[in-house]
């Protein structure tokens, strides 16, 4: 498996390899650093799955180079069952200078317009389909093609109960009691918890595994309180940059964790639709 690995990357980047390393995490197959003959680190993914996708990320992290000034690592070759990337320096710790430049780039990230909310195609949030199709209204796009579309999915595979499927489905229904449209369309990474970024002393050094489409800003910013990616510097300076609508962390914030509840149920458990099953509560569901 080993010189099969070198052999790939060899072939992919055109460069002898000269070591290999294991990494940890990687929620989509095997995920490796390799050394290339001219001294240059790559990190190297691999699927060995029956029906690999790693050209998707590849497709997700070119997008974002190309249409903003988010740091991302390069994409040097991406093909479904082999991606190999630039190798980013950096860790998942945030000192407050750290939060506030993170805060600048995702400002400035939600301040780029979409045509509608969606994408030109179909993208992955970890290893789950994610369907974008264009539509004019964010509550609709949420309702259908985040809520209703993962929590189908959950109730299909036996991850969610089908009586919590039911009330889902009624407050889906009642959505836009709870939900703003956004200024405009922006453009999201998509999935901002802590591994997905790397950072140095002071600076924000990547953006990893992103889930990328134009979407509300504020499912943005709700999953990034889910798992407590960023601190309250973070927000203030966030707050300063693009003011975020009142109700939002009331609210709005807890109904947006919905989907990345539902999608974490579906790779890791159940035991996440429990944040679902106490809001819907709370509201009356």
């Amino acid at each position: 498996m080993a010189n099969d690995l070198y052999l790939r990357v060899r072939e992919a980047v055109g460069r002898e390899v000269k070591e290999v390393r294991a990494l940890g995490g990687g929620c989509v197959g095997e995920v490796y650093r390799a050394r290339l003959d001219d001294g240059a680190d790559v990190v190297v993914k691999v699927d060995r799955t029956n029906a690999p996708q790693l050209e998707v990320e590849g497709f997700m992290l070119e997008y974002l180079a190309r249409h903003s000034q988010l740091p991302v690592p390069g994409v040097l070759h991406a093909s479904p069952a082999l991606l190999v990337m630039e190798f980013v320096e950096g860790d998942s710790h945030f000192s407050p200078a750290a939060e506030r430049h993170a805060a600048e780039l995702l400002a400035a990230l939600h301040g780029i317009r979409g045509r509608a909310h969606g994408l030109e195609r179909a993208t992955l949030i970890g290893s789950l389909h994610q369907p974008n199709p264009w539509c004019a209204s964010w509550v609709e796009f949420f309702r259908e093609h985040r809520l209703l579309h993962m929590a189908g999915a959950a109730l299909h595979e036996g991850k969610m109960p089908r009586s919590l499927h039911r009330r889902v489905q009624a407050f889906a229904g009642r959505i836009e009691e709870f939900l703003i449209e956004p200024e405009h369309p922006s453009l999201l990474h998509g999935d901002v918890w802590t591994t997905n970024v790397l950072a140095n002393a002071t600076r924000i050094t990547g953006f990893l595994d992103p889930a990328v489409y134009y979407g509300h800003p504020e499912i943005e910013l709700a999953f990034i309180t889910l798992f407590s990616t960023f601190g309250s510097t973070f927000f203030e300076h966030y707050q300063q940059l693009r003011p975020v609508q009142d109700g939002f962390f009331q609210l709005r914030r807890d109904i947006y964790n919905f989907y990345p509840l539902l999608v974490h149920a579906r790779l890791f458990g159940s035991s996440y639709l429990n944040g679902i099953d106490r809001k819907l509560r709370e509201l009356g569901f």
